[in-house]
């Protein structure tokens, strides 16, 4: 199961940060492969803690970032940020609750929605200033 397919639109135009993303994206699509042969609950539980933990790592430097610039969008950016590591706690517990789910789906939709959205236009607006407009930055 890929839950997440690199779009065009996901870019934020700067190279870096695009292969940041891309990574981020192969990582959780990593876990998500997992997620095809582990079936217990403990199972399923570690691997969905993985994908929180990863992208909780990601904007936890973002973050930092933010702070030291001085970032005026902090706010909201970091807003959806929590958004987004919210929803992956709520498939969590609905896994834990043994609600019915399919949180395979779930997850690859609420993700992909979520990083259409965020990569292409907060992270954009952030990177730009914070690479000063420098579209090709290592």
């Amino acid at each position: 199961m890929q839950a997440i397919q690199w779009r065009k639109d996901f870019e934020t135009g700067i190279m870096s940060i695009d292969h940041e993303h891309k990574t981020l994206i192969a990582s959780i699509n990593e876990f998500c492969n997992q997620l095809e042969t582990d079936n217990t609950e403990e199972e399923i539980l570690k691997h969905l803690g993985g994908i929180h933990a990863l992208v909780e790592a990601h904007f936890a430097l973002e973050e930092h970032i933010m702070a030291d610039t001085r970032y005026e969008g902090f706010s909201d950016h970091k807003q959806d940020h929590d958004r987004l590591l919210d929803e992956i706690l709520d498939i969590m517990d609905k896994v834990h609750a043994k609600e019915t789910l399919d949180y395979k789906s779930a997850l690859g939709t609420i993700v992909t929605n979520w990083f259409a959205t965020h990569f292409s236009t907060l992270d954009k607006t952030f990177h730009l200033q914070a690479h000063g407009g420098n579209k090709t930055s290592t």
